[in-house]
């Protein structure tokens, strides 16, 4: 159900706040496998199911040319990339919405653990990549 115009709010925001949650903790500076590691107990102390370095299949013209690593899935719906820069690379938002369109999912989160802590929702609108 749509709220304000947000999708999965409960879901997002459940997420986002474990984020936060990580990042008072852990802070700035650490590798973005422990920062993955730390979301992933703390989404499950919260009640959700997540899959970590789940493999998905890209295809081209319906033929498997590969696969892609998603950082977190969270309970089946949600694709959470996780970055640790001082900058967040411009091309860093075109990943996940390439995620989601890889996995048919309409719902992703970009979770920046930066200087300052930042995260973006990514929304696939359109089956095209390029859309």
């Amino acid at each position: 159900m749509l709220r304000d115009g947000l999708r999965d709010e409960a879901l997002t925001g459940s997420v986002i706040g474990a984020f936060y949650e990580v990042y008072n903790v852990l802070g700035f500076g650490l590798l973005e496998q422990l920062y993955g590691a730390a979301l992933e107990r703390e989404l499950t102390a919260r009640g959700h199911h997540v899959g970590r370095e789940v493999s998905v299949a890209v295809t081209y013209k319906g033929e498997a040319i590969g696969c892609q690593r998603l950082d977190l899935l969270v309970d089946g719906r949600l694709v959470v990339e996780v970055k640790s820069t001082v900058v967040l690379a411009p091309a860093a938002t075109r990943q996940l919405y390439n995620y989601l369109h890889a996995t048919r999912l309409k719902i992703g989160l970009l979770l920046h653990f930066g200087p300052e802590p930042q995260f973006y929702r990514v929304v696939r609108l359109r089956d095209n990549p390029g859309a």
